[in-house]
Parts: C-alpha cells; sequence; structure tokens
C-alpha cells in the first residue's frame, strides 16, 4: 500500500469510528476480565477460609474450584465475543471502508 493510499484511510471518518469502537470493546472486556481475575486474587489473600468452604458436606470440592475455572471460562467467552463481534461487525464495515478506497 503506498503511503498516500494509508493516510486516506486513516483519516476517514468511518475508520476513526471503527478504531475506537475496536478499542472500547477490548478495553471493556479486558477490565472486567482483570477485575475478576484481581478480585479472586485478594479473596485467597485476604479471606482464604471464603474459598475454602466445602461444595457440600461430604465434598472434598471447595467453592474456590469452581469458582477459579469460572474465571478462565470468563477469559475464553469474553475472546469469544470479541471474535463474534469482530467478525459480524468489524469485518463488514472495513470491507466497506477499503471498497471506497480501491
Amino acid at each position: 500500500m503506498n503511503s498516500n493510499l494509508e493516510k486516506k484511510i486513516i483519516e476517514n471518518t468511518n475508520f476513526k469510528s471503527l478504531v475506537k469502537r475496536k478499542s472500547f470493546i477490548s478495553w471493556f472486556l479486558s477490565i472486567i476480565t482483570l477485575l475478576i481475575y484481581f478480585s479472586f486474587i485478594l479473596i485467597i489473600a485476604f479471606f482464604p477460609e471464603i474459598l475454602g468452604i466445602k461444595i457440600s458436606n461430604g465434598s472434598i470440592i471447595t467453592i474456590g474450584i469452581p469458582i477459579g475455572i469460572s474465571i478462565i471460562l470468563l477469559a475464553f467467552l469474553a475472546t469469544g465475543f470479541y471474535v463474534f463481534i469482530a467478525n459480524k461487525k468489524f469485518d463488514k464495515t472495513e470491507k466497506i471502508i477499503l471498497k471506497k478506497f480501491k
């Protein structure tokens, strides 16, 4: 791509809007994931007895295990959500922008 075409695309309002939306969604999902993860770590550090509660009387599994697994699954779901949005909305917008400059 030549630099003149790149400048035109970068200055395009649709492109700027697309970059802002992508950035917002990625930061939003990252912040949610990090807040939940660090909350879990803080609970481990300051209130470990909460996560040590057994699920049932006869069980050896504590409540911390499903919570930890849920946090890992949340990261996968956040990634899947971003990919879904990117495939449905962002890719269409990118194609429209690129068609405009071909």
